[in-house]
C-alpha cells in the first residue's frame, strides 16, 4: 500500500545517490553540465570541452550543426550589428477582429518544423537578435612531445606560445573511461587514459558566483598536456551560440593580475571578462588572437574561471599583456577549494530541503525508471531554469531559437519548484515580468486593450519577435498569475501579494479586456493561435479553444482573489467576462481543440485535454466530458508529433478524473519524445537535443500525483494506484490548486 506520511524519513542522500550518472563511453547525445541557474558549463567524457565536435547539434537545412559543449550564462547576450537598427514596427500588420482592425507584430515569411524563411531584412534581424553567447571553450589540448612524440622539447615560456604543435587529443587517444556526476556534491569526476597516462578532472561550478573551477592530476601536464580556453563571435544560427568564423569581429585582450589574468572581451556592444587563475607555477599564454593556454610543470594543475558582464577590472593606467601591462583590478576570484567547499555545501542543502519522493519498495517495472527522472531532473532544472531570466528550453547547455525564451514555456519550467517546497528557485525570474511590464502595457495599449499583454519569444529586454505564431498565443498571458498564485500559496503570502501584485492585476485587466461579447458570450479570437499550432495559418479566424477558454476563467478568478487579499474591491468586469465566456466546443461527445472546422486535428499538442489538469477545475469543464475526450485522444492521437510536456500534461488530466493507472501510462509512454538520456535529459530531435520543459513538467506532474490538489480533498497519492504495485513514500511536496 501507499505510504502518504509527510514525514516519511527519507533517506535523502541514499536517493540521490542511487541516481548519479556515471559515464564509461562517449555518449554523443548526453553530456553532463554543472551549473547554478545563471552560469552552466556542459562537458564531454574528459570534464572539459575537450572534444566539441563529437556532441553535435543539427542545424536547419544545409547550417553546420554546433555542439552541446557549450558555456552560457543568463547575462551572456550579443547583437550582430547590421547597417541600420530595424523597428519592430516595420514587422506590423492589421488583423480584423471583432473589436474592429488591431496591429499585430507579424511575419510574411515561414517558420516551419525544418527551417525559417524570413521574408525581409528587418524580419530575419529582429529574429536572430539579440542571441545568447558561448562565452568560452575550455579544454585539453597536447603540446610539444605530447603532440608529436617525434619532437624533442616541450616546454613553454611565460608569455610565449609553446614550442611545437598544439592539438586536441583524438577520441582513439583516451581509453579506459569513467565519469561519474555526483549529484549530492555538485562535482563532476572524469578518470581516463590519454595516450596511456591516467588523467583525473574534477570539475566544479560556484553556486553564488559565476565562477568555474577544474582540478587536473595527471603526470601528462608535465610533458605538455594543458588546457586552451578559446573564444568565439556571437552566432545568429538557430542552434549555435558560437561562430568561430570571424576573428577580425570581436577582440579578446589579455591583462595579468596578482593571481592570474583577465581577458577582457569586446564584440561589438556586448562586453564582458573573464577571470582565470591557476596554481603555483603555471604559465599562461596566448597562441592566437582569442585562445590561451594554461600549463604547468606540476602533475596537479588547479584552474578557476570567473565569469563577469560588463567591464568589472580595471585596467592600472597601462596596456594589455605584452605591451607592458602592469596589472588590474579585477573582481577577486575565490580558490579552487573555496569553489569545492562552496559546491560541496550547497548540493546537499538543495536535496535536503523541499520535496522528495521515493518509489524503491514499489513493485512495479516502472518505478526504478520514474524514480531517476524525477531526480534528474531536479538537478537539471535547478542548473538550467532557476536563474535571472525565464528559460530557454534548452536550458544553459545549447542555444534553440538562438537562445530566446518560450513565455508559454515558463510553467514547464519552473511552476515545479513552488510545489517541490523551492519556489525561491521560480521567483529568480518571476520578478522579470515586472522588469518588463511597461512593454507589456504598451502591447496591449496598441491593440486596444488595458492592462498588460505578455510576449512570446524574446530576450532580455522582452522585445516581441516577428513571427506567424508567436506574436498571437495567448495561453501565456495567465501564466504570471499561476506562478504568482503557487509562490504565495506555498511561502509567505504577504510578501508574495506585495512582490507581484502589478504583475497579476495586469494581467487580468487584459484578460478581461481582450474578449470581446457575441451571441454566445465572450469569445477569445480572432485572431489567435491556440497552444495547439497546428492552426497557425487559420491564424485570422481561429477561436476559442478550449484550454485557452478555462484557464481564462480560472485566472480571472484567481486574480479576483488577489484583489480581495490585497484589500482591493472586486473588479466587476473581471467576474462578468469569467462567467460568461464561450462554452468550449463539444462534437461526438468530446471536447474540440477549437470551435470552427477543421474543430481538432490530431496532431501536436492534444491541448484541449489540458483545460482539466494543468487549469484546475472550472465551471467551464464537464469532467466526464473530458474523459472521453481523454481516451479519444490516447486511442489514435499522432504521438510522434506531439513533445515532451505533453506526457505530464496528460498524465494530470487523468490524475484530476481520478484515473491514476492512465495517469502513469501517459507519464511513461514509450514514444520517442518521452524519452530521457543517461544525463536525465528529455531528448525530442536532432534540431531539440535536450528540453526542459519535460522535466519540469515531469516534477509537476508528479506532485499532483503524489501530493495531490485541493479537489482531492486530502487523498492520497491520487496519481498511483492503491493495488500494491506501487510504495510512494513522499514529503516536503505542496499540493496544486
Amino acid at each position: 500500500m501507499n505510504n502518504t506520511g509527510e514525514r516519511s524519513g527519507i533517506d535523502r542522500r541514499a536517493l540521490v545517490d542511487r541516481h548519479a550518472v556515471e559515464v564509461t563511453r562517449i555518449l554523443p547525445a548526453a553530456p553532463l553540465s554543472v551549473g547554478n541557474g545563471e552560469l552552466c558549463y556542459t562537458v564531454d567524457v574528459t570534464g572539459l570541452q575537450t572534444l566539441p565536435d563529437l556532441y553535435p547539434v543539427a542545424g536547419h537545412g544545409d547550417a553546420a550543426p554546433g555542439t552541446l559543449l557549450a558555456t552560457q550564462s543568463q547575462w551572456g547576450w550579443h547583437s550582430v550589428p547590421g547597417a541600420r537598427r530595424y523597428d519592430l514596427a516595420e514587422t506590423v500588420r492589421e488583423y480584423q477582429t471583432p473589436r474592429g482592425p488591431v496591429p499585430y507584430v507579424d511575419m510574411r515569411g515561414e517558420v516551419t518544423g525544418t527551417g525559417e524563411a524570413p521574408e525581409s531584412a528587418a524580419e530575419s534581424w529582429l529574429r536572430n537578435n539579440p542571441h545568447r553567447l558561448d562565452l568560452g571553450r575550455i579544454g585539453l589540448v597536447l603540446t610539444g612531445r605530447a603532440a608529436d612524440p617525434t619532437r624533442a622539447g616541450a616546454g613553454t615560456a611565460d608569455g610565449v606560445a609553446p614550442a611545437g604543435p598544439v592539438r586536441a587529443p583524438r577520441a582513439d587517444e583516451l581509453t579506459d573511461l569513467h565519469q561519474r556526476l555526483d549529484l549530492w556534491s555538485g562535482t563532476i569526476t572524469s578518470r581516463f587514459r590519454l595516450a596511456g597516462a591516467p588523467v583525473r578532472v574534477e570539475t566544479l561550478c560556484h553556486p553564488d558566483r559565476d565562477v568555474l573551477a577544474v582540478r587536473i592530476e595527471s603526470g601528462l601536464l608535465a610533458d605538455g598536456l594543458a588546457i586552451r580556453i578559446a573564444f568565439p563571435y556571437g552566432a545568429e544560427a538557430w542552434n549555435n551560440a558560437a561562430d568561430w568564423s570571424r576573428p577580425e569581429a570581436h577582440t579578446s585582450t589579455s591583462y595579468p593580475t596578482g593571481r592570474g589574468h583577465l581577458v577582457r572581451r569586446v564584440l561589438d556592444d556586448t562586453t564582458y571578462e573573464v577571470g582565470v587563475e591557476a596554481s603555483a607555477e603555471a604559465r599562461f599564454v596566448r597562441t592566437d588572437r582569442h585562445e590561451f593556454l594554461v600549463s604547468t610543470g606540476r602533475s596537479v594543475l588547479e584552474l578557476v574561471i570567473g565569469f563577469t558582464p560588463g567591464a568589472g577590472g580595471v585596467p592600472v593606467g597601462v596596456g594589455p599583456a605584452g605591451e607592458g601591462a602592469a596589472g588590474t583590478r579585477p573582481t577577486e576570484l575565490p580558490s579552487w577549494d573555496a569553489v569545492a567547499a562552496a559546491s560541496r555545501r550547497h548540493w546537499p542543502g538543495f536535496w535536503s530541503r523541499g520535496g522528495a519522493v521515493d518509489l524503491a519498495d514499489s513493485h512495479d517495472g516502472r518505478a526504478p525508471e520514474l524514480e531517476r527522472r524525477v531526480v534528474l531532473s531536479q538537478y537539471l532544472t535547478a542548473v538550467h531554469c532557476a536563474g535571472s531570466l525565464p528559460p530557454q528550453e534548452t536550458g544553459l547547455m545549447v542555444n534553440s531559437w538562438r537562445g530566446r525564451f518560450h513565455l508559454e514555456m515558463h510553467w514547464w519550467h519552473g511552476a515545479h519548484f513552488p510545489l517541490w517546497g523551492r519556489a525561491d528557485l521560480l521567483e529568480r525570474s518571476l520578478g522579470w515580468y515586472a522588469r518588463i511590464l511597461p512593454r507589456a502595457r504598451e502591447t496591449a495599449r496598441s491593440q486596444g486593450c488595458a492592462g498588460a499583454r505578455w510576449p512570446k519569444q524574446v530576450g532580455p529586454d522582452g522585445r516581441e519577435s516577428p513571427s506567424p505564431i508567436g506574436t498571437f498565443l495567448i495561453w501565456q498571458q495567465p501564466h504570471p498569475i499561476y506562478l504568482a498564485e503557487l509562490v504565495r500559496r506555498t511561502t509567505d503570502s504577504a510578501t508574495a501579494l506585495r512582490r507581484y501584485a502589478d504583475v497579476v492585476l495586469e494581467s487580468a485587466a487584459f484578460m478581461a479586456d481582450y474578449p470581446v461579447r457575441g451571441v454566445r458570450g465572450y469569445q477569445l479570437g480572432p485572431p489567435l493561435v491556440p497552444a495547439q499550432e497546428s492552426y497557425a495559418s487559420l491564424r485570422a479566424t481561429a477561436t476559442n479553444p478550449t484550454f485557452e477558454l478555462a484557464y481564462w476563467a480560472w485566472g480571472l478568478r484567481v486574480a479576483q482573489r488577489w484583489r480581495r487579499l490585497l484589500g482591493l474591491p472586486p473588479e466587476p468586469a473581471w467576474e462578468k467576462v469569467a462567467a460568461n465566456l464561450v462554452r468550449p466546443h463539444v462534437r461526438d461527445g468530446v471536447y474540440t481543440a477549437i470551435d470552427v472546422p477543421p474543430y481538432t486535428v490530431r496532431d501536436d499538442h492534444p491541448s484541449m485535454l489540458y483545460a482539466l489538469g494543468v487549469v484546475p477545475p472550472t465551471d467551464l469543464v464537464d469532467p466526464e466530458i473530458m474523459r472521453a475526450t481523454l481516451h479519444a485522444v490516447l486511442a489514435d492521437w499522432n504521438w510522434d508529433s506531439t513533445w515532451g510536456w505533453d506526457y505530464p500534461a496528460i498524465a494530470m488530466t487523468a490524475t484530476r478524473l481520478g484515473e491514476p493507472a492512465t495517469a502513469l501510462d501517459a507519464l511513461l509512454h514509450p514514444a520517442e519524445k518521452n524519452g530521457y538520456l543517461p544525463n536525465g535529459h528529455n531528448r525530442q530531435t536532432d534540431l531539440l537535443p535536450i528540453y526542459l520543459p519535460g522535466n519540469g513538467g515531469l516534477l509537476a506532474a508528479v506532485a499532483l500525483m503524489t501530493r495531490g490538489a485541493d479537489a482531492d480533498a486530502g487523498r492520497p497519492t491520487p496519481g498511483f494506484p492503491t493495488d500494491g504495485s506501487w510504495t510512494v513514500r513522499h514529503e516536503g511536496l505542496h499540493p496544486m490548486p
